[in-house]
């Protein structure tokens, strides 16, 4: 049998506020603290005025803090325990994405592979009652007092095999 291995990676930055049913993503070439650093800008622009975003956190190396990653002063960065996604919402974003959305697709483009990750996070955040339903999660309380808003963070890697020309 023949197979193509040929293959090209992109990866989708996330965040959603499930409360507010809204969401920010860009879609990077690479996963690093530079890309971080672009998409924590522009969460921090998303994030309601005078409200302040918590960002829940894996591990992964480009959610260290440190002398290059640079958080915005309306973003605060909450680190999850190691081996815990079932407390990050946006590990059902990311399921649901790739079982709806992301799945058993083949491209021929660089370009057809971005094309189907922005409808892809296009399909989510066009509908808030979306966002809610996957990303709240009824047995996490939470509470803060004054305003603010809990956002959940990931971002999910595509190593997409692509039949590129």
């Amino acid at each position: 049998m023949v197979r193509d291995n040929r293959h090209v990676s992109t990866y989708i930055f996330g965040a959603i506020c499930p409360e507010r049913g809204v969401g920010a993503a860009m879609i990077m070439p690479y996963a690093n603290t530079e890309a971080m650093n672009a998409h924590l800008k522009e969460i921090s622009t998303e994030v309601a005025p005078g409200a302040h975003a918590v960002l829940v956190c894996d591990g992964a190396g480009w959610h260290q803090r440190g002398g290059k990653l640079i958080v915005p002063h309306n973003i605060t960065l909450l680190s999850l325990p190691a081996y815990s996604p079932e407390l990050n919402p946006m590990e059902n974003v990311w399921d649901y994405l790739r079982q709806n959305k992301l799945c058993a697709l083949v491209w021929n483009t660089y370009e057809e592979i971005l094309d189907a990750c922005q409808s892809a996070w296009r399909f989510l955040i066009d509908d808030r009652d979306r966002i809610r339903s996957i990303g709240i999660r009824h047995w996490r309380v939470s509470t803060y007092s004054g305003p603010g808003i809990i956002l959940s963070f990931g971002v999910v890697p595509f190593s997409l095999q692509a039949k590129l020309l």
